[in-house]
């Protein structure tokens, strides 16, 4: 179990503490909602734990397949409902893979995507569309 200390400090703003490493986080109302966008929001940091948690679990695979995905991107769009609540509806993504399309670990590497702790957590009801770009040479 991973605990997170979250210190609000004012004006809409948060610091976040992660306990096993001390790392720190700040966040800040978006500023279509009363705030003034200086940080990463809460909402923004959900669309963040599904793109880094893809680069993740994609790279724990790769080294058990002993591919190498440096350079790999992940990009996650984050929209938010126009009704109330407000709440996220959808995270569309893209994953830019630097691997030829023909690579014979494509398959494993879009399921442990797919499959990730992220992922798999969000409610159905969150569009999450992902788009698998594989952008290599192919070996001649």
């Amino acid at each position: 179990m991973v605990k997170v200390s979250v210190n609000y400090t004012g004006n809409l703003h948060c610091d976040a503490t992660h306990g096993p490493s001390h790392s720190k986080i700040a966040t800040d109302a978006p500023a279509d909602n009363k705030g003034k966008g200086e940080a990463f929001s809460p909402t923004d940091l959900i669309a963040t734990a599904l793109g880094t948690c893809i680069s993740t679990t994609m790279g724990i695979k790769a080294e058990e397949l002993r591919v190498d995905l440096r350079g790999m991107t992940v990009s996650v769009q984050k929209e938010m409902s126009k009704d109330a609540p407000r709440r996220i509806v959808s995270l569309p993504s893209e994953v830019h893979i630097p691997l030829p399309p023909d690579s014979p670990h494509r398959a494993i590497l879009e399921q442990t995507a797919l499959n990730c702790p992220v992922h798999k957590s969000l409610p159905p009801e969150i569009n999450r569309p992902t788009k698998f770009f594989w952008e290599g040479a192919s070996p001649r």
